[in-house]
C-alpha cells in the first residue's frame, strides 16, 4: 500500500508538471510576463511562488519544518524573473527538489512524521496538502496560457467538441483488448 501510494503521488505531480510545460511551450516570453491588471499575477510570479515553496517544503522534509527560515514567500509574489531561461530554471529546481524527496520516502520513514508551518502531518497528509496546492496553481498557469492564446491555444486534454470521438477510440480499443483476451 505504501509504495502504491508513492508511486500514485509521484505520477499525480508529474502529471501537473506536464501541464505547466505543455503550457510555457506554447508561450511567447513575453507572454510568460503578462499580467492581466496590476493585482493579478503573471505565469512567471506563478512559478517564483511555486519555486519557493517546493524549496522550503521539500529541502529535508523529514528532519526539518517545511517553512524554512530561507523562504520569503511575500517575495514569491514579485515580478523577479528576467527570462524565460530563468524561469525554467526555478521550474525545473523546484520539480527535481520535489521528486527527489518523493524518491526518497521508503519502509523505514514512511511513517515519519513531518511539519509543515508547526503543524504535524503523516507523509500522505503532507503530499496530498501540496498536491492539492499545486493543482491550484497550475490550474492559473494554463487559464492564463489559454487567456493569452485564444482560438490559437493547443488542448491539453481532450480537444473542445472531440469528446465522442475520444471516447470512441478508447472503448473501440479496449473491445478489441476483450476480443483478444477471450480468444488467447
Amino acid at each position: 500500500m505504501k509504495n502504491n501510494y508513492i508511486h500514485s503521488i509521484k505520477k499525480q505531480f508529474q502529471y501537473y508538471k506536464m501541464l505547466g510545460d505543455k503550457t510555457f511551450e506554447q508561450l511567447t516570453e513575453d507572454e510568460l510576463f503578462w499580467q492581466f491588471n496590476d493585482h493579478s499575477n503573471s505565469i512567471s510570479i506563478i512559478v517564483n511562488h511555486l519555486h519557493g515553496n517546493m524549496l522550503s517544503r521539500w529541502t529535508d522534509f523529514l528532519t526539518t519544518d517545511g517553512e524554512k527560515d530561507f523562504r520569503n514567500r511575500d517575495q514569491e509574489f514579485e515580478d523577479i524573473i528576467d527570462s524565460r531561461a530563468e524561469l525554467l530554471t526555478k521550474w525545473e529546481a523546484g520539480w527535481e527538489c520535489l521528486f527527489l524527496a518523493i524518491d526518497s520516502i521508503n519502509e523505514d520513514n514512511f511513517n515519519t512524521e513531518i511539519y509543515i508551518r508547526n503543524m504535524g502531518h503523516t507523509i500522505i497528509e503532507a503530499f496530498n496538502r501540496q498536491l492539492a496546492h499545486y493543482a491550484y496553481h497550475l490550474g492559473q498557469i494554463v487559464f492564463i496560457g489559454k487567456m493569452i492564446k485564444g482560438a490559437d491555444w493547443k488542448s491539453l486534454s481532450i480537444p473542445k467538441g472531440d469528446s465522442k470521438k475520444y471516447n470512441d477510440k478508447k472503448f473501440h480499443n479496449l473491445n478489441i483488448q476483450n476480443i483478444l483476451q477471450r480468444n488467447s
